[in-house]
């Protein structure tokens, strides 16, 4: 079951790399009426996130600069930025890096109970393979939101 949860990340990894490729710069901070945030703010959130449960997994040290927090943790916006986010292509290299990560991942590590649980209103996370399982399934609803702000931007 857990290489399945590795293969699920790399497949869609690969699959928001691939669409995110050709999303020009100019794209990335167009906030699509009806949105609380844009493609550059879902791309960091998603890059933000699978760092943070790597951490609350493994005990690593967070791979991000401190200031990915303030702008892409759960809650922040666009609108609220004070300082300058990270261009498209230092998004896109740390999507590329948290994928190759991925392959270094060893299935029996996701096995592992946390040290303490993730409780995420309801739910509650016990072990990292949960934490990853639920990873993936944040990431598939943020690049929908992604293929929607893009379809209207165009």
């Amino acid at each position: 079951m857990s290489q399945s949860i590795i293969h699920t990340g790399k497949v869609l990894r690969q699959i928001m790399y691939g669409r995110l490729q050709d999303v020009p710069e100019s794209q990335m901070d167009i906030q699509p009426e009806g949105f609380r945030n844009t493609v550059r703010w879902n791309i960091g959130h998603m890059v933000y996130w699978l760092d943070r449960y790597a951490s609350l997994s493994f005990g690593s040290p967070s791979a991000l600069p401190a200031h990915y927090e303030t702008l892409f943790n759960s809650g922040t916006k666009p609108s609220d930025w004070t300082v300058t986010p990270p261009s498209k292509d230092e998004l896109m290299a740390k999507v590329s890096d948290q994928l190759s990560g991925l392959s270094d991942l060893a299935p029996e590590t996701l096995e592992q109970r946390l040290q303490s649980p993730f409780e995420m209103g309801p739910f509650q996370f016990v072990t990292a393979g949960e934490l990853f399982n639920f990873a993936w399934i944040h990431e598939a609803i943020h690049l929908g939101v992604i293929s929607s702000q893009l379809k209207l931007i165009k």
